[in-house]
């Protein structure tokens, strides 16, 4: 077995390592009260909300007990992850998995850079090379046509780029910020986010990077007009060494996803700010609000039966939501590195979380040898949209057996259908109860508005699914029946729904309406309502894909 070393950890020792500089603290700005969001949402003043401590009580978004009286559909596919589209319902919702793909590690450390681990050198430990997000970024550069990768080269010691034709093969650039090496910072470091900001409007901050400091223990903020060269320009408040960051386009607000423990514990969750300015991020120690936390719905382990805690949380605008990914800490043992997995949410409002599965979305292999043997984590960006797939790149520690050391430390790439995470069915698991109602295999929407004309699913079907459009009132409206609707049957990510003699639902843009689905041996993942027949539909596509040259989904090539 390696031997240990318990008199200094590899924190410890690269804190050792580096500076400490005093954090200038700049203004923190609030957002007005009483914020109107696009779906109708109201948000609660002070935003955001005053929480003074965590619970482990499952808390439901404010939206779900009290949705808007009419919902704004206009932007994104309508994703049926929450109740807050359903108002009755005789379907079973399922949640998916995403999968591994077979090239699995798609980055591993093979580089004398992102070999080295003087930590490992100076205790005699095992070392730990690394190519990994941890979160850094995944994004698509539309303007190179390139996948583009920063992760941490070395473990704890470089920030590189990779990037990529088709999200599967990387290579390393030269690049020269360390002559002969895709070195972009040769900054020692702990978590990371990297951005690409496509809308904003000056060409040197396109790409922005919040860099956790373990000697300052806040996160430095850095701007780059491509990626490669960046710039420090600020630094953030304090904040505990798993602090990441991400966009919220619906609010136009950056969110500092915040590491903090509970008072004399090592109990992790998380705080929240935000500020319109990237760079605008000096909050004082009582700035950040508590925000969320696991609670006594979360899994254990069979194998450890310790109480799950929140290690980070990730996040990204995905159609009409923002898509988080919860990385789930789940207790560890000396001899084996900590088995952290990802879990799935979901928020409508930015700050409230509906968690309605909490089994592992992409998870640890329990198969000891495999490269995600020891700890999987999220990639800044969430995930990209590659055709009618959704890539998620994600951190692997093979960890060495026998020790609680991280291993061979890679990334990989696990997928999911487009707009996958849930589906609604008529047909139902044995042994699980089906809600009583009067109207079998149907859904039916609370009351909507869009602005569009053109009606699209995401669905798959051996049998056929219709639609019928009602009124406030819960009347069918003519022509928009059930028998007019002309079945859709088959497989596909953008199917249109058409009624026959009618060429849309231009008739009903502005008036308050339902849908009403009927399922026959049939899957439904999403509906929208577009302003195209091509079936754009309005919304985010989270760190963007080929094929799109904006961040949201709003035209020809876009």
């Amino acid at each position: 077995m390696l031997r240990s070393l318990n008199s200094v950890s590899r924190r410890a020792f690269l804190k050792a390592a580096v500076a400490g500089l005093a954090v200038p603290a700049p203004g923190w700005s609030q957002p007005p009260n009483r914020e109107i969001l696009y779906n109708g949402i109201v948000l609660p003043s002070p935003w955001p909300p005053r929480r003074h401590s965590i619970t482990t009580t499952p808390e439901r978004p404010p939206y779900l007990a009290a949705p808007p009286p009419a919902i704004n559909i206009d932007i994104g596919r309508q994703l049926f992850v929450d109740d807050f589209l359903i108002e009755e319902s005789s379907l079973h919702r399922q949640f998916h998995a995403a999968t591994f793909h077979p090239a699995n590690p798609v980055l591993a450390p093979v580089r004398d850079w992102e070999r080295r681990d003087p930590f490992a050198v100076t205790t005699g430990t095992a070392p730990s090379p690394a190519a990994m997000v941890f979160s850094d970024g995944v994004f698509y550069d539309p303007a190179e046509r390139l996948f583009k990768m920063w992760y941490m080269a070395g473990y704890q010691q470089h920030t590189a780029l990779a990037t990529s034709r088709d999200g599967i093969s990387w290579e390393r650039p030269s690049l020269p910020v360390v002559p002969g090496t895709n070195i972009v910072s040769n900054q020692p470091r702990d978590s990371n986010t990297v951005w690409l900001d496509l809308q904003d409007p000056n060409p040197a901050a396109r790409y922005k990077m919040a860099g956790y400091d373990l000697g300052l223990k806040a996160l430095r903020l850095s701007l780059s007009p491509d990626g490669v060269r960046w710039r420090e320009v600020a630094r953030s408040g304090l904040c505990g060494d798993r602090s990441t960051v991400f966009y919220n386009p619906f609010r136009k607000v950056w969110t500092f996803s915040l590491r903090a423990d509970a008072p004399n514990s090592l109990y992790r969750y998380r705080r929240y700010a935000e500020s319109p300015q990237f760079t605008d991020a000096g909050w004082s120690d009582s700035g950040p609000v508590a925000w969320t936390s696991a609670d006594r719905l979360d899994v254990r382990r069979a194998d450890l039966q310790t109480e799950p805690q929140i290690y980070n949380l990730d996040a990204v605008a995905y159609e009409s939501v923002m898509l988080g990914l919860f990385t789930m800490y789940r207790g560890e043992r000396p001899d084996r590195e900590k088995p952290n997995d990802l879990c799935v949410a979901f928020s409508r409002d930015g700050f409230h979380w509906s968690r309605e599965w909490r089994q592992p979305f992409i998870g640890v292999s329990d198969r000891q040898g495999d490269w995600n043997w020891g700890n999987v984590q999220s990639a800044g960006g969430v995930c990209l949209v590659v055709g009618d797939r959704l890539h998620f790149y994600v951190s692997g520690r093979a960890g060495v057996p026998g020790t609680s050391m991280p291993g061979e430390c890679s990334t990989g790439l696990a997928t999911l259908r487009r707009d996958g995470f849930a589906s609604v069915s008529d047909q139902w698991p044995a042994g699980v109860a089906r809600p009583v109602t009067a109207a079998p295999h149907q859904l039916t929407t609370r009351p909507l508005r869009f602005s569009g004309s053109a009606l699209f699913v995401n669905a798959s079907s051996d049998g056929e699914i219709r639609v019928e459009v009602l009124d406030r009132a819960g009347r069918v409206i003519a022509p928009f029946t059930k028998e007019q609707c002309q079945p859709i049957v088959g497989d596909g990510t953008r199917l249109p729904v058409q009624w026959r003699g009618q060429t849309g639902l231009s008739a009903l843009r502005g008036e308050t309406v339902r849908f009403r689905f009927t399922l026959t041996r049939a899957r439904l993942f999403a509906f929208w309502v577009s302003r195209s027949a091509a079936g754009q539909s309005g919304g985010f596509l989270a760190a963007g894909g080929p094929g799109y040259s904006r961040p949201d989904d709003v035209g020809p090539g876009a």
